[in-house]
């Protein structure tokens, strides 16, 4: 009996335990308010109720809605009514942030002219650095693929360097540094593009411009070895040029070749010994090989250094290539993730210059070895010689003023006398008689009488005719011309009217 008493009270334990539960459950819970995400606010005491703190959480709220036209209004709002709120900068710095976000060709670019003005105004705040950070973002959201239009890669690349120079001591240094090494990937995979093109269609000048080009700008580049390929093969194609020249001299054309080929062998040294983990340095070490040349071997220096920008690289697989055919902007996976980029101004190099190094190395090719003619020393000629054009004459005499004269620094010279000797060096010589006496003056002959022969009473003029007598004009002479009015018909010419 006690034992199913016991069973009993524990089993209405149970009972009253559940009921309590259930009871329990069916009450509702408190509601809470939702908390909103304002981690963009880098400023603290989120619970404040200040009117400007008020106005730049609701502008947030909206931002990350997608309501950017309600928070620009309220940053606005906040800006114009408190200036001096300890909100202001980071109010005019969201206002750019909600063209960033909204995006489109005309959003960008009203981002980025708010940008400029925040660093304007504030130039030296910390979020300086987070406005020009932003500036370059713009441009790398536009960017086009290496073979189409590379304005805005180049923009995006000035901006980043500006960012990196104006701002050393950021904490956003390594993000720019990183954008700034796809960029530069961009643009020398497109001057490789058109090195390569060069270079098959046999323009090995302005295929090596473009080559070292990016080799000498862009040494983090993913493809260099290639380009230092490329650069030793333009320069084995121009000496097979100069074997094939018809009429060029044996000699010129072996110094010409040898010249050639000591640049080409450079660049194939040159890809051994900076990258000697990468893709392509077996064919340099071949080539070297066919060439007779000796083969470098590179520093373990050199070796780490490659070895680390090889394992930063990711992997270029077959979905990176299929969107980069769909989507519009490049692919940078194969850009470097360590390293220094290139902080200075692209050091470019031109065909024209290039041409100009090939004609210098053919006329040293075409003098090399030919004795140079010694030059004699100048002498001045003398007093009078006539003047020549290698030699200086001799400095001109001052004329001076002579004694008691007017002192106009000329000198009368009187004509030689009929004894003076004749100057043997004279260049000169006079002509005419030797005796320069002059003769006695001689008495002027009479004029001759005139003589009238015009005799006494004759008339010597015209009669004149008399003062305002009609000038008849002469008949004109009709006898000798033919003509049918005055011809006398004969005949039956008589009847004919015509």
């Amino acid at each position: 009996m006690k034992r199913f008493s016991r069973k009993f009270a524990v089993l209405a334990l149970v009972v009253l335990v559940f009921a309590g539960v259930s009871a329990q459950a069916k009450e509702k819970a408190p509601k809470h308010k939702k908390k909103v995400d304002l981690s963009a606010n880098p400023l603290g005491n989120v619970a404040s109720k200040q009117p400007d703190k008020e106005l730049y959480d609701k502008a947030m709220v909206a931002l990350k809605k997608g309501r950017f036209d309600v928070a620009r209004l309220d940053l606005q709002t906040l800006l114009n009514t408190y200036p001096d709120s300890e909100y202001r900068m980071r109010a005019k710095l969201s206002v750019g942030d909600t063209w960033f976000k909204e995006g489109g060709t005309a959003a960008l670019t009203q981002a980025e002219a708010e940008y400029n003005d925040f660093i304007t105004f504030f130039p030296d705040a910390p979020e300086a650095a987070e406005a020009k950070m932003k500036v370059g973002d713009i441009y790398y959201q536009q960017m086009e693929k290496p073979d189409r239009d590379y304005t805005n890669v180049q923009e995006a690349e000035k901006a980043y360097r500006d960012m990196i120079n104006m701002f050393p001591d950021s904490a956003l240094i390594p993000r720019a540094k990183q954008k700034l090494r796809d960029v530069q990937e961009v643009l020398a995979e497109r001057e490789t593009q058109i090195g390569l093109y060069y270079e098959s269609r046999e323009d090995y000048n302005a295929s090596v411009a473009r080559l070292k080009t990016v080799v000498d700008t862009y040494p983090l580049y993913s493809k260099s070895d290639l380009a230092l390929l490329a650069i030793g093969d333009a320069y084995e194609g121009e000496a097979q040029k100069v074997r094939l020249a018809p009429k060029l001299p044996g000699a010129v054309r072996e110094r010409l070749v040898t010249v050639y080929q000591d640049r080409a062998a450079a660049a194939y040294e040159r890809v051994i010994t900076r990258y000697p983990m990468a893709p392509h340095v077996e064919d340099a070490r071949d080539r070297l090989v066919v060439m007779n040349r000796p083969v470098p071997e590179p520093t373990q220096a050199a070796i780490a250094e490659s070895d680390a920008e090889e394992r930063s690289r990711q992997a270029l697989h077959f979905t990176d290539k299929t969107l980069g055919l769909i989507k519009r902007g490049p692919t940078v996976v194969e850009a470097v993730h360590v390293g220094e980029p290139s902080l200075n101004d692209p050091k470019r190099t031109y065909a024209p210059d290039v041409t100009k190094e090939s004609l210098a190395m053919f006329s040293n090719a075409v003098n090399d070895g030919k004795p140079v003619a010694p030059v004699a020393p100048a002498t001045p000629t003398g007093v009078n010689e006539p003047p020549r054009t290698d030699q200086p004459s001799s400095a001109p005499l001052q004329m001076e003023a002579p004694a008691g004269g007017t002192g106009v620094g000329a000198e009368i010279v009187s004509a030689p006398s009929g004894t003076a000797a004749a100057d043997p060096n004279a260049l000169v010589k006079g002509v005419g008689p030797t005796s320069t006496a002059l003769p006695a003056a001689e008495k002027p002959a009479e004029a001759p009488l005139q003589v009238n022969e015009i005799k006494p009473g004759t008339a010597t003029t015209q009669p004149t005719e008399a003062a305002g007598a009609k000038h008849k004009k002469p008949k004109t002479d009709l006898s000798e011309d033919s003509s049918s009015k005055k011809k006398k018909k004969k005949g039956l010419a008589k009847i004919n009217p015509f």
